[in-house]
Formats: structure tokens, C-alpha cells, sequence
């Protein structure tokens, strides 16, 4: 069985360490994603879902623990080893899209590509795909207040996806959504994810979702357990 593409191991993490107000949101966290897996990751809001998932991303470092993606340990790297490999390996999405309001659809997805020195000509072909395929295409050269807020989500999707990372990371990536739109969203989301087989850990409110994926992780009084 090839590795895990990540490995979280005795992740703690403590906001204001050393002072009475400290607050220990992470206690000894270690959880693992196969290639190709999907693994939900439940939560009550302030459980330490984000943290968790901005340390897997290398956005921020544990006080204490182990990270490692695609086989290698992350802690202790550069700053600027670590870009990169947020910027190969890596692909985020939010909540909220993030879009940049003075580019197009097309350009938002075009961007990451061409930070990573991909050539302008191949990094529109594959934005342009990547529209096509979530159904944004004829409306590619739109700006983002000019979408949808279901459109702007999916544009979102396209953009972590355009450097085909071999992991995502998501955190409520349809929470903003009204119930119907949400589900068209997440059912896109699956679609790209199993059609390209990368990894996936992605935090949700929602149960009926993260019951669709192969794994469910429960996060709570900052520790982790199964289901």
C-alpha cells in the first residue's frame, strides 16, 4: 500500500501558551489520509477545525507534533520551502470563495498557475477545463460579483484544484450556501475530487455530506475520534 499523502501526528496546539487565559485547542491530535481518500472532519464552532486544518496546510506550525505530505516532514522547513510545497501539493478552499474582485473567473483560476511558472497559454487551457467541467464556462470572463454565489464557489473549487494538487483541504466548503445549492456545490466538489483521485479532508457542519464521504473524523475538547 503506497503512503499516506498526510500524516498528522501528537499535533498540540495552544493559543496564549503561558498565560492563565490559555486555551489548548489541539491535545495530541494524529489522523492519516490515503491516497484518494475523502475523510470528513466534524466539529462544533471554536472545536479547533480550522487550526487543525491550517497546520495540515503549513498556514500555520503545531506547538508540538508531526506533519508530513507525500511522505515528507514538514516541520521545520523554510518559510519558503514551505510555499512551495503549499503551492504544488496543496490546494485550498474556504468558506467564503476569496475570489479576486478585479479578475475574471478565468484569470482567478489562471493565477495560482502561473505563480507555480506554468506558461500562460497552458494555464488558460486548464482553467478553462476546469470551468467547463463545474459548468462555469460561459461565464468564464464574468468577474466574480457578477456570479452566483454557488458560481463563485465553484470558481473557488477550480482555482485550489488548478495546480492538481495531491491534497485538498476544505473548511465548509458550501457553508455559505443555501441548502439547495449546497448540495449541487458538494456534489461538483465530489465529482472534481474522485475524478482526479487526489486526497481530501474536509471539515462540515453538515452530517448527510459527510456521511457521502469514506471516513468521518469527530474533532471536540481538542481531541479526535472516529465517526
Amino acid at each position: 500500500m503506497s503512503d499516506p499523502v498526510l500524516v498528522l501526528e501528537g499535533i498540540k496546539k495552544t493559543y496564549n501558551q503561558g498565560k492563565p487565559n490559555a486555551v489548548q485547542v489541539l491535545d495530541g491530535i494524529s489522523l492519516s489520509v490515503a491516497r484518494g481518500e475523502v475523510v470528513a472532519l466534524v466539529a462544533p464552532s471554536g472545536a479547533g477545525k480550522s487550526t487543525l486544518l491550517h497546520i495540515a496546510g503549513l498556514l500555520d506550525t503545531p506547538d508540538a507534533g508531526k506533519v508530513r505530505i507525500c511522505g515528507s516532514e514538514m516541520v521545520g522547513l523554510s518559510d519558503r520551502k514551505r510555499t512551495a510545497v503549499r503551492r504544488q501539493d496543496v490546494g485550498f478552499i474556504y468558506q467564503f470563495h476569496h475570489l479576486l474582485p478585479e479578475f475574471t473567473a478565468l484569470e482567478n483560476v489562471m493565477l495560482p498557475q502561473l505563480a507555480n511558472g506554468i506558461a500562460r497559454a497552458e494555464a488558460q487551457t486548464r482553467a478553462c477545463d476546469l470551468l467547463v467541467r463545474v459548468g462555469v464556462g460561459p461565464r468564464a470572463d464574468h468577474r466574480p460579483a457578477a456570479l452566483s454565489g454557488g458560481e463563485q464557489q465553484r470558481v473557488a473549487f477550480c482555482r485550489a484544484l488548478a495546480n492538481e494538487p495531491r491534497l485538498l483541504l476544505a473548511d465548509e466548503p458550501t457553508g455559505n450556501l443555501d441548502p439547495g445549492t449546497s448540495e449541487q456545490v458538494f456534489g461538483t466538489l465530489m465529482e472534481l475530487v474522485r475524478s482526479t483521485g487526489m486526497s481530501a479532508l474536509i471539515a462540515t457542519h453538515n452530517m448527510e455530506l459527510a456521511a457521502r464521504m469514506d471516513r468521518v473524523l469527530r474533532l471536540d475538547k481538542g481531541g479526535l475520534s472516529a465517526g
